[in-house]
């Protein structure tokens, strides 16, 4: 492979690479807001509610706010509208949930987990700054919460809905140490009780349990669902999935969109097994079936009371029959918290249950991914920092690779220094493609070199260099992770931007309609942008001038593309950057060839006409 052919493949790569950029980046959520937006404007005020199905099957989850009783369309009960969170929960009595990891409450109106903070996490590095909310109650902005129930096997019987009024029996606190037990009488022989326990992190067992004097057998269903209301903002970068997501035994990984979920209204998958819930960038909720129960699935999505809502829950496929005299009891688990890689894992083994670490987005390269992120907290361990860590892994992965990187340079070594061989076959044979090709094949095999071996080592490093970027992109412990200087938080953008003179002029460019968002240009895109384009000048401009152009522009482009990228990724790439011009400038000098970097970046500038040919 000559020069040109790799300059002209590399260039093809960085233009798809800017063009699939721009789409998932720019232009992807810019549509997908758009057609949300149409589409709310052009939906009914509110779609009917699923009910719940005859006698003869299993019957979903009752729609939110609804009652349970399977024969008949379940009456809607609308929520009162309070003006912000706090007044939502002094509307209802509570039990106080807190423990060393969540603070909140339990409503019992309903009986719901729908008050829940996140006692770790900050919503910003500001001393002063309120703690994450995670869940909160029905009526208040942005509801989001979990709840237990139970569906009858048939019309008649009467079990606990969303406006049940649940009594407290013992202790009135949910600590790690004391669970929390509700009961309700249904005056017709039946008891139900609910008890909720929390570990010290951010797991609820929920078990419900019934006792049966009403003289005859019941059969019912026990459920477990969690409601979202409003659609959450999401980053929409494509190493990350933020959304409706869960692990549903050969069903295996389902993962679903907001925009999907309001295409698809609904999806039910039956007689499986595992979880189902919410991924947010660094938080999550989910419903976790004990491993041995058969449950149908289901992801709803509905336009209720002027408002998105989403839905992700289960029913054990089959019923809980409670003899007359008898009682029964089910378990199921709510994961609420933070996705503490480490925590989670921990759930999964001592519970068995199935893939639970894929509330972790770990990507296509996840066998990669993971090993690196084990790496990457041993690093942040012993150096304190999470981006010096982070360097530290890069510098890893760079020596690693070199081998690799001195291989293929070598190749292309070879490949030069037959390329007037090669010219001189062209020439002969120009009419004569076969003849060409087999001349070509012959000056290979007597030169012991193979045109594809200094692609074969740059494509292997593509996967891991992907893994690396998608974990730095993931970890928690880069949130609110301080670096050096300006730089106190590596999962924000750069504060700096040039076009307000780095602070100097009270104003925010960003505001601005259509470009605004390309407008914060901070001091380590600008550094990205330099490596980037001093590394393409290891090697003389290409003769063509749309390769020229192509290679001039491109890391201007990835500048304002980066520019409102998290620092730590900015950080990352610059460093990776200066890592490769370094590399492959011992590489280039170590197999002799003529290394003109000024002259290149003097040429590059138009501040000399002829570059100097590398040997």
């Amino acid at each position: 492979m000559n020069e040109t052919n790799r300059n002209m493949i590399l260039a093809i790569v960085l233009s798809v690479v800017v063009i699939f950029g721009w789409q998932f980046f720019v232009a992807g959520p810019q549509l997908e807001r758009a057609q949300r937006q149409a589409q709310i404007a052009a939906e009914q005020a509110a779609a009917a509610n699923p009910g719940i199905a005859t006698t003869t099957t299993t019957p979903s989850a009752p729609a939110s706010g609804t009652a349970t009783t399977p024969a008949e369309t379940p009456a809607t009960d609308t929520p009162v509208s309070f003006a912000d969170r706090a007044s939502a929960i002094a509307a209802t009595s509570r039990v106080a949930i807190d423990t060393p990891a969540v603070v909140g409450s339990i409503n019992l109106r309903g009986g719901r987990l729908d008050d829940l903070q996140l006692k770790k996490y900050t919503e910003t590095i500001a001393k002063d700054s309120p703690i994450i909310t995670l869940l909160s109650p029905s009526g208040a902005p942005n509801a989001y919460y979990v709840e237990q129930g139970w569906a009858a096997a048939n019309g008649t019987t009467q079990v606990p809905d969303a406006t049940t009024v649940w009594t407290v029996e013992g202790d009135a606190r949910l600590t790690p140490t004391t669970p929390v037990v509700l009961s309700w009488n249904n005056g017709n022989g039946l008891v139900f009780r609910r008890t909720f326990a929390v570990d010290e992190n951010y797991l609820f067992t929920v078990t419900q349990s019934i006792e049966n004097s009403s003289g005859s057998d019941v059969a019912l269903f026990p459920y477990s669902r969690i409601v979202r209301e409003g659609t959450p903002h999401v980053s929409n970068f494509f190493v990350q999935h933020e959304g409706p997501l869960g692990v549903l035994g050969s069903n295996n990984l389902v993962s679903k969109k907001y925009s999907d979920m309001q295409n698809d209204k609904q999806i039910r998958l039956d007689n499986t097994t595992g979880w189902l819930g919410f991924g947010d960038k660094y938080w999550a909720t989910a419903v976790i079936a004990d491993p041995t129960q058969q449950i149908n699935a289901q992801f709803t999505y509905l336009r209720s009371n002027n408002r998105d809502e989403y839905q992700t829950s289960f029913v054990e496929t089959n019923p809980i029959v409670v003899a007359t005299g008898g009682t029964a009891e089910d378990h199921s688990y709510v994961f609420a918290g933070a996705k503490e890689e480490a925590v989670i894992a921990t759930y999964e083994s001592s519970l068995k249950l199935d893939r639970l670490e894929l509330l972790i987005d770990w990507g296509w390269f996840h066998f990669l991914t993971k090993p690196m992120f084990y790496l990457l907290r041993f690093l942040n361990g012993i150096l304190g920092n999470f981006g010096l860590a982070m360097l530290a892994l890069t510098v890893i992965v760079k020596l690693v690779f070199f081998p690799l990187a001195n291989r293929s340079y070598a190749s292309m070594a070879a490949m030069r220094r037959v390329q007037p061989e090669m010219k001189s076959i062209q020439e002969r044979f120009k009419e004569d493609r076969a003849g060409q090709q087999q001349a070509m094949m012959e000056l290979y095999k007597r030169e012991k070199i193979n045109p594809l071996a200094g692609c074969w080592p740059i494509l292997v490093q593509i996967p891991v260099f992907f893994a690396l970027y998608t974990v730095i992109f993931i970890s928690l412990e880069m949130r609110h992770a301080p670096f050096f200087g300006w730089i106190q938080d590596l999962a924000a953008q750069d504060p700096t931007n040039v076009f307000t003179l780095f602070g100097l002029i009270p104003w925010n460019p960003t505001s601005l309609p259509l470009v605004g968002s390309l407008l914060h240009l901070g001091i380590w895109p600008l550094i990205m942008g330099v490596t980037m384009w001093v590394q393409m000048r290891l090697n003389p401009p290409p003769p063509d001038p749309t390769q020229a152009m192509i290679f001039n522009w491109m890391p201007v482009i990835f500048t304002f593309m980066l520019g409102s990228f998290p620092a730590g990724l900015v950080i990352y790439w610059s460093w990776n950057n200066f890592l490769s011009i370094c590399q492959q400038y011992f590489i280039m000098k170590r197999h002799g060839a003529d290394v003109d970097l000024f002259g290149n970046i003097l040429t590059s500038l138009g501040l000399r006409k002829t570059p100097k040919p590398t040997t």
